[in-house]
C-alpha cells in the first residue's frame, strides 16, 4: 500500500523556509497514529527539517547526494528504490517528492488547514475526479488547537 500523509491550507501551502507555516497538534497526534509501525519516505530537506527520525517507524530519506547519511534512517537514491519498501509506505514530503508521487499512491490522508498561509512549499493540485473522498472529521477547536482544520481520507478512483 502507497499512501501519502499531507496537511495543506487552502492555497495548498505546506511549508515556508522548511517549517510548516503552524502549528496543529492534532495533526501531529493523528500522523504518529497513522505512520507508528509503518515506513515513510521523505526528502532530505524534509528530514533536515525533523532533525531527527521519527520514533517507532521505518524513516527512508530520498536524496541524489550519495553522501548523504544520518542515524536511525534508510537512505535510497531513485524512486524505483520506494516500490522495493515493504508493507504501508507513506510519503512524507517535500513538495517535490509529492509531486512526483501523487499520480502513483492508492490513497491520501490530508488535513486541510481553513485558512490562507505564506508559503514557499506546496502540494500538487489534485482533484475529486481522481480521488474519492471516503471520510471528512471537522478538527476540534481547543487551547492547544487554535487552526480550523478538517481531516479528509481520500482513495484514487479506479
Amino acid at each position: 500500500m502507497l499512501s501519502i500523509i499531507v496537511c495543506h491550507d487552502q492555497n495548498l501551502v505546506i511549508g515556508k523556509d522548511n517549517k510548516m507555516p503552524w502549528h496543529l497538534p492534532a495533526d501531529l497526534k493523528r500522523v504518529k497514529e497513522l505512520t507508528t509501525g509503518n515506513t515513510i519516505v521523505m526528502g532530505k530537506n524534509t528530514f533536515l527539517s525533523l532533525g531527527k527520525p521519527l520514533p517507532n517507524r521505518k524513516n527512508v530519506v530520498l536524496t541524489r547526494d550519495v553522501n548523504f547519511s544520518a542515524e536511525g534512517i534508510e537512505v535510497i537514491h531513485s524512486l524505483d528504490a520506494i516500490d522495493q519498501l515493504e508493507g504501508h509506505v507513506f510519503i512524507f514530503g517535500g513538495q517535490n517528492l509529492y509531486e512526483q508521487m501523487i499520480d502513483q499512491v492508492d490513497d491520501m490522508y490530508v488535513t486541510v488547514i481553513e485558512s490562507k498561509h505564506q508559503g514557499d512549499a506546496f502540494f500538487p493540485a489534485y482533484s475529486f475526479e481522481e480521488f474519492e473522498v471516503k471520510s471528512v472529521e471537522e478538527g476540534k477547536l481547543d487551547d492547544r488547537n487554535l487552526v480550523p482544520h478538517k481531516f479528509m481520507y481520500l482513495v484514487r478512483r479506479k
